[in-house]
């Protein structure tokens, strides 16, 4: 298996001390002993050699890492932050171990129903593997944009936006709160664990129906919505015609046949039941005019 491997690399400050006393010490003997043939390359290979060296110098700020690379051979991490020395020959790959945000743009998808919905998310992620970083992605960066697109597609796919058109759906986008936000992070961890990312968190930030069915949808809503609110004022208003007619019945305040029975129910219902408010007429005369 693939892992990364933490590398110790030497203080930078004494070696860098050594390096450029190696310098001044080159320079200051080509100044007194340039007759000296074979102290002169000796002191240009001293100079040569602690400029080839002082490259092997770098710094690693808090909550950064370098991975080091000799000719292909992957030997090592460092996490540690400060001023470092290590081989000049070493090739340098710094990676942030830090936390990152990526708050998606709308994209357009399909649900379980294959309604077109617009669709975004936030994702809060780190690098927690930098040999995978590193080594197994081409730029983890970009796939961790490109993956967590692929992870929005499938989700979206799973569930209905709402449960208008699938009565039987338990969970839905709109109404599944959590448990739709860990299947999202469920399947962002599957992909991008590939590239050595942990996701931290991850969020629906975004959801609307696209806009050529957003209308045509919000009408039918509203009409859902209506047709729920009216069929609750007509079981209300069965309720008090059928306690009306029984406390009636019992108090014995008048006697009503099954004509008489029907014309105040309905004159009830349409009282009860009116989005308007009635007008009423007064009868001056008997019950039976």
């Amino acid at each position: 298996m693939k892992q990364e491997k933490v590398f110790n690399p030497k203080s930078g400050y004494l070696w860098l001390f050594l390096f450029l006393a190696g310098i001044g010490i080159s320079i200051w003997g080509l100044i007194n002993y340039y007759e000296v043939v074979a102290l002169i390359i000796l002191l240009i290979l001293l100079g040569l050699f602690s400029l080839v060296c002082l490259v092997g110098l770098f710094v690693i700020n808090p909550n950064e890492s370098m991975v080091l690379v000799l000719f292909g051979s992957y030997k090592g991490t460092a996490k540690d932050y400060g001023f470092f020395w290590a081989n000049p020959f070493f090739t340098r790959k710094k990676i942030s171990l830090r936390a990152r945000n990526l708050d998606s743009d709308p994209i357009k998808v399909n649900d379980k129903l294959g309604n077109p919905i617009m669709i975004g998310v936030v994702l809060v992620w780190k690098v927690e593997n930098t040999f995978k970083a590193a080594f197994d992605v081409d730029n983890y960066e970009h796939f961790v944009e490109i993956q967590s697109e692929a992870a929005i597609r499938k989700l979206a796919g799973i569930y209905p936006y709402d449960d208008i058109e699938d009565e039987n759906a338990k969970i839905t986008l709109r109404d599944g709160g959590e448990e739709v936000n860990e299947e999202l992070e469920k399947e962002l961890e599957e992909r991008l664990s590939i590239a050595g990312v942990k996701v931290i968190e991850s969020r629906i930030s975004y959801l609307a129906y696209a806009q050529e069915i957003a209308g045509a949808m919000l009408q039918r809503q509203q009409a859902t919505a209506v047709v729920a609110a009216r069929i609750k004022i007509v079981e209300g208003a069965v309720g008090m015609v059928e306690m009306a007619l029984d406390m009636l019945s019992k108090k014995q305040i008048v006697e009503l046949d099954e004509e008489k029975k029907a014309a105040m129910v309905s004159n009830l219902l349409v009282v009860l039941c009116s989005e308007k408010g009635t007008s009423p007429v007064v009868n001056t005369g008997t019950l039976h005019h």
